[in-house]
């Protein structure tokens, strides 16, 4: 387990709010409330369908949340506040600024099959922060090289394996310089051999202090990396609290959902 950071914003960096949302009558995120600051790692868990994915899509407005607020760096994001109360939509242009700190990585890794590694890492900067070719491509080729793909930037995705894949929608993720980056099962597409390189970049990230929400299940890699555990099922928090309580938890559910995996371990001789 990592040793938790103490370089913290002043007020959380994110901050959700009595947040909910609903597909048509079925209500995926009840009442929900989060807080992450800065340099600090907070791990969503939880069985599939507990609203894990849409909790995270909401922090960037992929998601259109109906009450509640969501907060980057004390601004709400997505929607104004009337003085009467009516919400209104917000202008996208304001929503766009007001996210900008947060990145996201997904659980496919959304490569451009016909551009080569070096250009999927930069296009974003070229055209979304208008930095000039050369600008981007000297970023982008420090981030690849920061998650170990320096040899790979001419080459296309095809040409890579899984793992690698990801890893350059990492770097593509770190070349914008956000403060906060959104990670949504990101091995989950990946073969198991491969899983483990994806963590190691996450994990280095962890300890140099970049602020991080992570959906896995990857519950070992949680433990290691996590200064907060979420547990979520039916799109409400069951339990929160550090990393231990994937050790010793108190609640009858995350007893539950962990013990599946208490007894593979086990059956390894674990």
């Amino acid at each position: 387990m990592l040793t938790m950071k103490n370089t913290k914003h002043e007020s959380p960096i994110i901050e959700l709010k009595n947040v909910g949302k609903w597909y048509g009558e079925n209500q995926v995120l009840n009442n929900f409330n989060l807080s992450v600051n800065q340099s600090e790692v907070v791990v969503l868990i939880g069985p599939s369908g507990s609203g894990k994915t849409t909790a995270l899509r909401c922090i960037n407005f992929l998601e259109v949340y109906q009450e509640g607020e969501v907060l980057i760096k004390d601004q709400l994001l997505g929607w104004e506040i009337k003085p009467n109360g009516q919400r209104t939509p917000q202008k996208h242009k304001k929503t766009a600024l007001i996210r900008r700190p947060t990145t996201m990585v997904f659980q496919q890794f959304n490569l451009w099959p016909h551009k080569t590694v070096l250009e999927n890492a930069s296009l974003a900067l070229h055209l979304v922060h208008k930095k000039t070719k050369a600008q981007a491509h000297t970023l982008a080729t420090e981030k690849l090289s920061q998650v170990g793909l320096k040899d790979k930037l001419h080459s296309y995705p095809h040409q890579l394996s899984g793992g690698q894949q990801q890893r350059v929608a990492i770097a593509r993720a770190l070349a914008v310089e956000p403060e906060v980056i959104l990670f949504d099962e990101p091995t989950s597409a990946l073969d198991p051999e491969l899983v483990g390189e994806v963590l190691d970049v996450m994990i280095d990230l962890a300890e140099s202090g970049m602020t991080m929400v992570i959906v896995t299940h990857e519950m070992d890699f949680a433990y290691e990396v996590a200064d907060k555990i979420v547990f979520m099922e039916k799109g409400e928090i069951i339990e929160t609290g550090p990393a231990e309580i994937l050790k010793h938890p108190t609640t009858e559910r995350l007893q539950q959902f962990l013990r599946p995996r208490t007894r593979q371990t086990r059956a390894q001789g674990l």
